[in-house]
């Protein structure tokens, strides 16, 4: 089987980083005005194309038979907790990978006209290419802690990008609502990921999967199955992600943001990820029947 580089998977992650501090800090006045309007939109847009092809590379590589499952960085030990920056890629992350990025690009070239005669130029590029370092931080994870932090990243982008005509009074009602309906499911979320990782010691996906059947057979709160409603949390997360009933209200109001992020965000990116998170933690998924019915529902 061949081995993805992990210097390439670092590349694609970070380049959008990159881009997002070059017209963030130097193009908006924060430590000075030396990128210009045409410079920020170049050197994103070089960028995110970059992640791009060479996601449909790595895409292309994995069909071969290529993965990749390591740690690049050592963040933190407590215990025998080892806290990592890793990737993990497979198919479902190549597919997710070309889809950010990709959908991504378009949304930045289109921007170019649309937010023209913005003042907020800059800013705004900053804002999608951080969007997209998230997304990419979120879907090519190995362990759960780099999940939730690429989980919470792009919360906090999508509330900056639907306030971002900040001088209206409807947007600041729409940003605001959508982090506080996203914090209910978020809720959720981490507590999902607290009772996998209090019940197997490790924040590591392939840890927490190969301890799936030990995890179905604890009980918890009377007749509960651990997994089951562990499971149940993290669709929680994915319900508030996705905008799934009840916890959809902030969509519409989500609007509020100029036309691009409804793009990025809303149609492509941001909603499909609580269906990535499903098909991630499928190999637990698929031992709860309870868990399957409320998804279904």
């Amino acid at each position: 089987m061949n081995t993805l580089s992990p210097i390439l998977l670092m590349l694609i992650a970070f380049a959008p980083l990159v881009g997002a501090i070059a017209a963030g800090l130097f193009g908006t006045g924060f430590l000075g005005n030396c990128v210009s309007r045409r410079g920020s939109h170049l050197i994103t847009i070089t960028l995110v194309a970059f992640s791009a092809i060479a996601s449909i590379y790595v895409l292309f590589e994995v069909l071969n038979g290529a993965y990749f499952n390591d740690s690049i960085y050592t963040w933190s030990v407590i215990g025998t907790t080892v806290m990592e920056i890793g990737f993990l890629v497979d198919s479902l992350t190549a597919l997710m990978m070309v889809v950010v990025t990709s959908v991504s690009l378009m949304v930045h070239i289109y921007t170019i006209g649309y937010m023209a005669e913005d003042p907020g130029y800059q800013r705004f590029f900053s804002y999608i290419s951080l969007f997209t370092f998230s997304m990419l931080m979120l879907v090519m994870a190995n362990n759960m802690l780099q999940l939730f932090f690429g989980w919470q990243a792009v919360g906090l982008v999508s509330y900056l990008l639907i306030g971002f005509w900040y001088t209206r009074d409807t947007a600041i009602f729409a940003n605001m609502k959508a982090f506080l309906v996203n914090r209910v499911g978020d809720f959720g979320f981490i507590l999902g990921i607290g009772l996998l990782f209090a019940h197997t010691g490790s924040l590591n996906y392939n840890d927490v999967f190969s301890k799936a059947d030990e995890l179905n057979q604890i009980t918890v709160l009377g007749d509960w199955h651990m997994l089951t409603l562990a499971c149940i949390c993290l669709f929680v997360g994915a319900m508030g992600k996705s905008a799934q009933v009840p916890l959809h209200a902030w969509l519409p109001d989500s609007m509020e943001g100029p036309t691009p992020i409804s793009a990025l965000i809303h149609a492509a990116t941001i909603v499909t990820a609580g269906i990535f998170i499903v098909s991630r933690f499928s190999p637990l998924f698929e031992m709860s029947d309870t868990a399957l019915s409320l998804i279904i529902v």
